[in-house]
């Protein structure tokens, strides 16, 4: 099996481009999602590292950034409990897809967290940087520039990658560029 993984800025459209290989997609984002919403055991494990703040099940993100805003420790507290929960869903995304080909890896802050092999191809995802604040600033802008602070430069993704795509949010763009990863991809396989 090849694992493609997928790393770049935040809002710069990983997920897009994970889809768009058309292989099973492993994607950490919604895994913790799912583990806010479903896990019981995880938010106790949460609310116990977290005193004094208003943690409710399910887990709001608006409720852990409150946390994460009043001290920034607490990022590596929830993080302690969240991300072993993430690598056990992996492990068994891995196990289940054993026998593809290929899967992709929608991790961000997989080098971070030293989540990646030798083996792995990576792809870093870059675009404007107007296109992007944009992007974000649909979502919570605040808890973006939190995050950020935990992630590598974009520069030091880009040299650690074996591809480049600059993000210029057009789809037929991104199948272009797909197009063209893959079958380099399939040529040096």
């Amino acid at each position: 099996m090849i694992r493609i993984c997928i790393i770049g800025e935040i809002g710069a459209g990983k997920s897009f481009f994970a889809k768009k290989f058309n292989y099973p997609v492993f994607n950490a984002d919604y895994e913790v999602s799912k583990i806010y919403k479903k896990n019981k055991k995880c938010y106790k494990k949460i609310k116990k590292a977290l005193p004094g703040y208003e943690i409710s099940f399910p887990i709001k993100k608006k409720e852990l950034l409150k946390a994460i805003l009043n001290n920034s420790d607490n990022v590596k507290k929830i993080s302690k409990v969240v991300h072993p929960e993430v690598r056990k869903k992996l492990k068994k995304f891995i196990k289940k897809y054993s026998k593809k080909k290929y899967v992709i890896l929608d991790i961000p802050l997989l080098i971070e967290n030293k989540l990646n092999t030798k083996r792995d191809i990576l792809i870093c995802i870059d675009g404007n940087k107007q296109k992007i604040k944009k992007i974000l600033k649909k979502r919570n802008n605040l808890s973006f520039k939190i995050l950020k602070k935990f992630q590598l430069p974009i520069e030091t993704k880009k040299k650690k990658a074996n591809f480049f795509i600059y993000n210029d949010f057009t789809t037929r763009s991104a199948k272009k560029n797909v197009k063209k990863i893959k079958k380099e991809i399939l040529f040096n396989a």
